[in-house]
């Protein structure tokens, strides 16, 4: 089974952001494997892993910061690493730490920034910086990191963005803190339709805002698909000692299995939403329950003993 979406060659160009079979080391070390992704027009997409699954990295391939070892990525049509001005006007990125311009004050930052936009929104910088009690004297090296998280934000999407890219947009915040900077994100995307793209290592941060979720582990997209089709397509089966001697080899719709203290398995099956899901063992003995996100990313990433089957 192919746990990852793959546009054909001559759809990328429907897709806001695409890439396809990406591959990138870093010295002897793996970072992405075979990464093939498309975000439908209008999604918001939560990007989820650890620290040093790869996150950045694929961002930064995304944006056109970083060249592949191998595979493509588009935005709005064109190469990552070609994109024109026009383009660039219409995407809005903000990095985990925000450094750029830190010797200017806050709004004179915005205010340069947005002259090179003609759709600045300068309505939304004023109310947004009010709303978060940012004074636009403060210089922005002074500002705390989650302080210089909004503001980027701000910067990103002044600018009425079609795409949004944002690597781990709440990582300095607090619990109050990171809700309310991702119902801004929320909002505005449902306001504008931009599509968005943001990575987290905080599960529960997709299910606040999130219309699609990848896993992604070692460098491996593990899960893609919508919040909505995700409890009728992924399930967790959970075999007897007994029964899990019968199924050494993998089983129609495995996706990842462990194996548990007391000699059983435990199985991450997905399907299409039509289809059944396997009889056999669930005759031997086998339980299925409906894992809740959280738990869905521990059996895929965090167990020991366990074996991913991407393709």
């Amino acid at each position: 089974m192919n746990a990852v979406s793959v546009a054909e060659p001559d759809d990328s160009s429907a897709f806001p952001v695409s890439c396809r079979n990406l591959h990138k080391h870093f010295g002897i070390r793996k970072v992405l494997s075979d990464v093939s992704l498309s975000i439908p027009s209008g999604a918001v997409l939560g990007l989820v892993g650890s620290n040093g699954a790869g996150k950045s990295t694929l961002i930064r391939i995304l944006v056109g910061l970083l060249m592949p070892d191998f595979g493509m990525a588009t935005v709005l049509g064109e190469p990552a690493l070609q994109l024109t001005d026009a383009v660039k006007m219409r995407l809005g990125y903000v990095p985990q730490q925000p450094q750029a311009l830190n010797w200017m004050s806050v709004g004179n930052m915005l205010e340069f920034v947005g002259k090179f936009y003609p759709s600045w929104d300068r309505e939304y910088m004023g109310n947004a910086l009010m709303r978060w009690n940012i004074a636009p004297s403060h210089r922005l090296e002074k500002l705390s990191p989650g302080e210089r998280q909004r503001v980027a934000l701000i910067r990103a999407l002044a600018i009425r963005p079609e795409v949004l890219i944002l690597d781990e947009p709440a990582s300095a915040l607090d619990p109050v803190a990171r809700r309310d900077l991702l119902r801004e994100i929320a909002l505005r995307a449902g306001e504008s339709g931009m599509t968005v793209l943001f990575s987290t290592h905080i599960v529960s941060d997709l299910e606040r805002v999130a219309s699609h979720v990848c896993f992604l582990h070692e460098g491996r997209l593990l899960l893609d698909t919508t919040l909505d089709d995700l409890k009728e397509t992924h399930v967790r089966l959970t075999l007897p000692r007994e029964a899990a001697a019968t199924f050494r080899e993998r089983i129609p719709g495995e996706i990842a299995r462990r194996r548990r203290p007391d000699g059983g398995l435990t199985l991450v099956l997905a399907r299409n939403a039509d289809a059944d899901w396997p009889q056999a063992p669930i005759a031997a003995g086998g339980v299925l329950d409906t894992p809740n996100l959280e738990d869905l990313f521990i059996e895929l990433t965090d167990q020991p003993g366990a074996a991913w089957f991407t393709k």
